[in-house]
C-alpha cells in the first residue's frame, strides 16, 4: 500500500498556484452572481437575462466535464518507455523452465511422448555426494542450469562426512551421462551415479513409500517386492534361521539390523534374516531406516493374505477354487503329499520322496514368494503353484494331485503365476523339471512367450521371457564407466 500511495503522489504533484486560482475564481463567481441578481431585480429584461445565464452555466459545466475526462484519460495512459508507477512495481511473470527452453532446446514441439518425457529430452536419476558446507549444493545446481537441466525432484541423505543428494532430472536428449558426470565432478561432487528414469519415477518419495506400505499391509508376500522397489535394483535373499534339515544356520540379525555399506541385514519377523545387497551403490542411513520401518510394519501386522478367490468350472463340470495360500495351509498341503504318487513327488522335488514334506514350510512362506492353491468344493487341496524369488531370478513350480492331472489345472495355475511375475516387474521366469515331464513342457509352451531351453543330465530348465522384458533396459553408470543394471 505504501508503494502505491507514493507512486500516486509522484504522478499528481500538488501546486499552491492551483489553490490560488480556485480561490480567485470563487470570489469572481460571487461578484458576478451579485451583479446579476441586482440587474434582474431592477431591470425590465431580468427574466431574459436569467434564462441566458442558465444556458451559459449549463454549457460551461458540459465543457468542463468533457475537458476533465479528456485529461483523466491522458494522465492514466503510460507514455512510451515509461517504467514507473504500479506497472513497474509488479514484476513480470517469469516463464517456467519448459517455456524458457522453447522448441529449439526441446527438440520439437514440446509435446509429451508415451514415456512421460518431453520430446527432445530425457529423464535421469542422479545420485552424488557433496560436502556438507554452505554453497556446495548451489554450485551443483549452477552447473546443472548451465547444462539446461531441470531439477524435478531432490532428496537429501545426510552422512557423517557429507550429504548424498538424489535428483530426478530432465535433460536435453543429446546430453550424455559421461558429460553430466564430468561437469558434476567439476562442481566438487564425488561418487556420482546416473541411471535412465521413466515416468514412474515422477512420483514423489513420500507418495511412493506410502503406496509400498499399503501393499505390504495387505499382503505379507509383498515385503520383498516392496524392499526392491524402495531401494532400487538390488538383490534380496531370505535366509532362514533353521535349515531344511533342522540345523541352525546361524543367520539371525539383531533387532535393530545391520548396515554395511552395500549390504543391509534385517531381522525377519518370521525368523531368519533378510539380506539386501546393492553392490553398485552403497546404502545410506536414510534408506536403511526406511527399509527397517517396512519390516517393522510387517512384523506388527502378522500373517495376512488377500481374500480374493476365483471359482472355475473344469471341462467335466467340477468346480474348483483358486486362492492364495501360506503356512496356515501346511497341514492340508501335507495331506495332499500323502495322496500323491512317488512319481509325482519326484517330478516336483527332484530328490528323495521322503524329503518332500521338509520343503513345504519353506515354499508356503511369504518371504520366498507367492503360492496359489486349488481346492475342491469339499475344501480338499488338490494342487499348488509357487512363484519363488530366487535372488535376481524368479522360479515357477507346480504340483497337481494324480487324480486331478490332465484337466487344465496346471496350465491355469501357471498362467496366473506368470501374470503375478509380470505385475511384480520380473523380466523372466524359469521352471526346473525333467525332460520326461511332458505336462510341464506343454504348459510352458502354451504361454506363447519366447522360451529358452537348457538341459543337463536329464534336468531341463525352461526360461520364459516376459512381456516386461521387451521394455528398454535401464542403463546405469557409476562415475564415467558403465555397470550392468541389476534387478
Amino acid at each position: 500500500m505504501t508503494d502505491v500511495t507514493s507512486s500516486k503522489s509522484a504522478r499528481h504533484p500538488h501546486h499552491w498556484r492551483h489553490d490560488l486560482i480556485e480561490l480567485a475564481a470563487l470570489f469572481t463567481a460571487v461578484v458576478v452572481a451579485d451583479t446579476i441578481a441586482k440587474t434582474i431585480a431592477k431591470g425590465p429584461e431580468g427574466p431574459y437575462l436569467l434564462v441566458f445565464s442558465a444556458i451559459a452555466l449549463i454549457a460551461t459545466a458540459a465543457f468542463h466535464t468533457w475537458w476533465a475526462r479528456r485529461r483523466s484519460h491522458a494522465s492514466h495512459a503510460p507514455p512510451a518507455g515509461d517504467t514507473g508507477g504500479r506497472a513497474a512495481a509488479v514484476p513480470a511473470a517469469r516463464p517456467g523452465p519448459e517455456a524458457a527452453k522453447g522448441p529449439a532446446a526441446d527438440g520439437g514441439t514440446g509435446a509429451d511422448d508415451l514415456s512421460g518425457r518431453a520430446v527432445g529430452t530425457s529423464l535421469w536419476r542422479m545420485r552424488t555426494t557433496v560436502a556438507d558446507t554452505p554453497g556446495s549444493l548451489a554450485a551443483l545446481c549452477t552447473v546443472l542450469a548451465r547444462l539446461d537441466v531441470d531439477i524435478l525432484t531432490l532428496q537429501t541423505h545426510p552422512l557423517a562426512d557429507g550429504t548424498v543428494d538424489e535428483f530426478l532430472l530432465r535433460a536435453p536428449a543429446d546430453l550424455s551421462a559421461r558429460t553430466l558426470a564430468h561437469e558434476v565432478a567439476a562442481a566438487g561432487a564425488r561418487d556420482t551415479w546416473t541411471e535412465r528414469a521413466d515416468a514412474h519415477d515422477l512420483v514423489d518419495t513420500p507418495t511412493r513409500v506410502l503406496g509400498l506400505a499399503t501393499r505390504t499391509a495387505l499382503d505379507a508376500a509383498e515385503l520383498p517386492l516392496a524392499l526392491r522397489q524402495l531401494l532400487g535394483r538390488c538383490t534380496l535373499h531370505s535366509v532362514p534361521a533353521v535349515s531344511l534339515t533342522g540345523r541352525p544356520t546361524g543367520e539371525q540379525a539383531p533387532v535393530e539390523g545391520v548396515l554395511e555399506e552395500t549390504v543391509m541385514r534385517l531381522r525377519d519377523p518370521h525368523g531368519g534374516t533378510l539380506v539386501v545387497e546393492r553392490p553398485y551403490l552403497p546404502f545410506t542411513p536414510t534408506e536403511f531406516a526406511r527399509a527397517r520401518a517396512l519390516v517393522e510394519l510387517d512384523a506388527r501386522l502378522g500373517p495376512r493374505l488377500p481374500r480374493g478367490r476365483d471359482v472355475l468350472t473344469l471341462p467335466e463340470g467340477n468346480e474348483i477354487t483358486v486362492r492364495r495360500a501360506d503356512q496356515r495351509d501346511l497341514a492340508a498341503a501335507r495331506a495332499m503329499h500323502d495322496r500323491c504318487s512317488a512319481r509325482t513327488l519326484g517330478l516336483r522335488y527332484h530328490g528323495p520322496v521322503g524329503d518332500a514334506d521338509r520343503y513345504l514350510d519353506h515354499l508356503l512362506s511369504p518371504r520366498f514368494g507367492r503360492t496359489l492353491a486349488v481346492q475342491t468344493a469339499s475344501g480338499r487341496l488338490v494342487a499348488l503353484g509357487h512363484l519363488l524369488w530366487d535372488g535376481d531370478e524368479t522360479e515357477v513350480a507346480l504340483m497337481v494331485e494324480d487324480d486331478w492331472q490332465r484337466r487344465g489345472i496346471g496350465s491355469e495355475l501357471l498362467g496366473r503365476l506368470v501374470a503375478m511375475a509380470e505385475e511384480a516387474g520380473c523380466d523372466s521366469v524359469y521352471a526346473v523339471t525333467q525332460s520326461s515331464n511332458t505336462g510341464m513342457v506343454a504348459a510352458m509352451r502354451a504361454l506363447n512367450l519366447p522360451l529358452d531351453y537348457q538341459i543337463e543330465e536329464g534336468t531341463l530348465v525352461i526360461t520364459a521371457r516376459l512381456a516386461s522384458a521387451h521394455r528398454p533396459a535401464a542403463r546405469s553408470q557409476r562415475h564415467e564407466g558403465s555397470r550392468p543394471a541389476e534387478r
